[in-house]
């Protein structure tokens, strides 16, 4: 092989500087038989990077379920997941990370983070209809966290606008732990027909290999690298790692794709995101058991004297590698030129499995196609870990020890203008939340948002869940409650939960605490999909959360989910609907508020044992949400989490406009059955026609109820105290976060 300087063989040195261990390195020479040179030394580096291989957690990630009744593509089978809706229909969701490049530059981070999970769900011949987040900032009385959210959002809100898919939910929590390491979650939700999924392959030797949309630049190299690292004072400097994107080119991209989708001509797709050129054709040409030969010289560029290896590590935004079938090269033609879309053939499908790469007559790299990709030569490890010092300390505490204040008006007062419970008012009016009218929650809110499913008379209903707090007190049963919360929302509009995607955010892997809160939360995450049978389509996960100074993050197992509404009519929403209707809490009658945000704000206590909880008890708790809106029996139902039971009664007398009346019952700690946050519980309006049927129903069902009071009038009572208007109160908690922001 002829060599330039900048392809001669290299040294250990530079493969640790690179980000690469010096295992690592003599397995790249044995793979090789040789030395590599820069340009394939720089090819493992981002493909065995964490960002891409998974090689310290894909070992536990392989014990979460993965098969279930309606599911169509598992884990790692596309590039996202895909489940059965019926009608010949099939919906394909993913989640994923972009962390790090949103902490350094925040517009243009999350603004990427947008377009890349919406081109996973494209590439597979899937149209968009929606989208998801979900945050975490530090404590919004900090300039820095303002600023990251003011970038943050915007990103989301023009690139999501612009490209034309409505963000329809997400959450947003702050907490001291992410002030330097925000983190940025962005989930897609697209619809394709059976027949029309395409599979991110490369097969058929000979086939043409194209690259089509944008240019590429040098923005984004080395950034698969950069996601696996910690944040540091050094950060800033990898700017250049973060990418740029082009929401109206990616609208364009779309259309382009599915067209040429259709013409039955493309062999395989996948999008170009971490490592770029590199992972596309390495996991294409993996799949399909085939080589490719890659002229770099003919991928179109829009900066001057790119260096092989920067062409192949760029992460440059928008743009499809294609394998498209020979002698059918002028249908897909057409159809870029007509869309106006940039392409060009850069290269063939080639016997055996060799990526050879060439710039003009000169071969840059030539390497194994499996030896890059995860499941083939990129390294797995089983990392040590040990219980966290702290958990021993969080079940010790003894809430009896805390008196009950007695001030519950102030309590809520101070509750509502929390960050974490205040609305996000002036986050989602940010974002277009109509565009395509299938969002049917826009003037209905409910606990999952609901989507018509064009050319069906079903909806899907989607829905984001984590408290961190809860994680990182008890990770297993934490994240078994991130996945019930999931679920319970979900099941509140009256939907069936069908599958999980899930984007696990944690600090240091080497951290022997964090891998021991990575490895319980996985634990916690299958025992709970396994209950509801969710299996797990895949997801993303993000190591390195953290900062030298402050440690890490919040462990934060960020659950997406999706479920079916077979039957509009049953579409349940959160807000009381008449005077006069009767007030229940379906579920258990507690008082525990540990791990609650009132212990946090009020007592300044965050170290505590999880929320009480116990999966059967929720489990059964869904059967019986999903009969009684199945037999029409109640008007509204809402789920009980952060804030507890007033904050849940607050919420639904906002959206419905009438205030409400309840009593407290005997025997249980008033501030505790106010604001604690027990699972398994939630709050439903019914006629008082159906009073009757409702008790004997849930009685069949075994599952607990108690009456609370009734819906009504202008203001809030409790125990027959009148805590004001519900005007005030809506104002207090609709205008919390922009006057922040203000």
């Amino acid at each position: 092989m002829n060599q330039s300087a900048t392809q001669q063989e290299v040294s250990l040195e530079t493969a640790e500087s690179l980000g690469l261990l010096p295992g690592e390195y003599e397995k790249i020479i044995e793979i090789l038989g040789r030395k590599p040179n820069f340009t394939e030394l720089s090819m493992y580096s981002v493909m065995w990077s964490e960002h891409c291989s998974y090689k310290n957690s894909i070992l536990w990630l392989k014990k979460l379920p993965n098969r279930g009744p309606h599911l169509l593509a598992g884990a790692g089978e596309e590039n996202a997941g895909l489940v059965d809706i019926g009608d010949g229909l099939a919906c394909a969701f993913k989640i994923e990370s972009h962390n790090h490049p949103s902490a350094i530059e925040p517009y243009q981070g999350a603004a990427t983070g947008v377009g890349g999970i919406h081109r996973d769900i494209f590439t597979m011949g899937a149209r968009p209809i929606a989208a998801l987040n979900s945050l975490r900032f530090g404590d919004l009385a900090s300039k820095q966290t303002r600023h990251l959210l003011q970038g943050v959002v915007r990103g989301i809100g023009n690139y999501g606008n612009s490209f034309g898919v409505p963000t329809v939910a997400g959450e947003v929590y702050f907490d001291p732990s992410y002030e330097v390491n925000p983190l940025v979650n962005a989930m897609s939700v697209g619809i394709v027909r059976h027949g029309d999924v395409v599979s991110a392959v490369s097969k058929g030797v000979g086939n043409p290999v194209y690259i089509a949309g944008a240019a590429t630049g040098k923005d984004g190299i080395h950034g698969a690298t950069f996601a696996s690292e910690d944040i540091s004072e050094d950060s800033a400097d990898k700017l250049p790692s973060v990418q740029v994107g082009d929401p109206f080119q990616e609208k364009l991209l779309l259309e382009a794709s599915l067209e040429a989708i259709a013409t039955g001509a493309v062999v395989g797709m996948q999008d170009m995101g971490a490592a770029g050129i590199t992972c596309s054709t390495s996991e294409m040409s993996e799949k399909g058991g085939c080589g490719m030969r890659i002229h770099l010289d003919k991928v179109p560029v829009r900066q001057d004297d790119m260096k092989a290896f920067e062409m192949l590590l760029s992460e440059s935004q928008e743009r499809m590698l294609i394998v498209v079938e020979k002698g059918r090269e002028k249908e897909v033609e057409k159809v870029f030129e007509k869309w106006d879309i940039q392409y060009a053939v850069i290269g063939e499908v080639t016997e055996g499995n060799t990526l050879e790469y060439f710039m003009g007559d000169e071969r840059v790299a030539s390497v194994p196609a499996d030896s890059l990709v995860l499941g083939g030569g990129a390294p797995v490890y089983e990392r040590e870990y040990e219980e966290a010092p702290y958990f021993a300390e969080a079940q010790s505490l003894d809430l009896s020890n805390i008196p009950d204040p007695g001030c519950y008006r102030e309590i809520a007062e101070k509750l509502i203008e929390s960050p974490n419970i205040a609305s996000k008012k002036w986050i989602y009016e940010q974002y277009d939340s109509m565009v395509q009218i299938g969002n049917t929650s826009g003037n209905a809110p409910s606990d999952a948002a609901v989507i018509r499913i064009p050319g069906s008379d079903k909806g899907l209903a989607v829905t984001v869940d984590c408290n961190a707090r809860y994680v990182r007190n008890d990770p297993c049963k934490g994240t078994m409650i991130a996945v019930s919360e999931a679920a319970r929302n979900i099941v509140c509009t009256g939907a069936e939960p069908s599958a999980v995607t899930n984007c696990l955010n944690f600090g240091n892997p080497y951290d022997k605490h964090v891998y021991w809160q990575f490895v319980n939360a996985i634990k916690g995450m299958r025992e709970a999909c396994l209950k509801f049978n969710t299996p797990v389509t895949g997801g993303n996960v993000s190591f390195y959360n953290q900062n030298a100074q402050g440690g890490p993050v919040f462990p934060t197992p960020t659950i997406g989910m999706v479920g079916t509404l077979r039957e509009p009519a049953a579409h349940m929403t959160l807000h009381f609907k008449e005077e006069g209707d009767s007030i229940y809490l379906i579920g258990p009658l507690s008082d525990d508020f540990h791990s609650s945000e009132y212990l946090t704000i009020w007592h300044g206590i965050d170290l505590s044992r999880a929320p009480e909880f116990d999966l059967d008890t929720e489990a059964r708790l869904h059967r019986a949400v999903l009969k009684i809106i199945k037999n029409g029996l109640i008007r509204s139902a809402h789920d009980l989490s952060e804030g507890g039971l007033f904050v849940a009664l607050l919420e639904s007398a906002m959206a419905g406009g009438l205030g409400f009346s309840i009593n407290c019952p005997k025997g249980v700690r008033k501030d505790g059955f106010l604001f604690g946050e027990a699972q398994s519980r939630v709050l439903v309006s019914v006629a008082p026609g159906h009073c009757e049927a409702f008790e004997a129903e849930l009685k069949e069902l075994g599952s607990a109820f108690h009456l609370l009071g009734k819906t009504g009038g202008d203001s809030l009572r409790i125990d027959g105290e009148n805590w004001g208007a519900l005007k005030d109160w809506k104002k207090k908690y609709e205008e919390r976060i922009g006057r922040a922001m203000a």
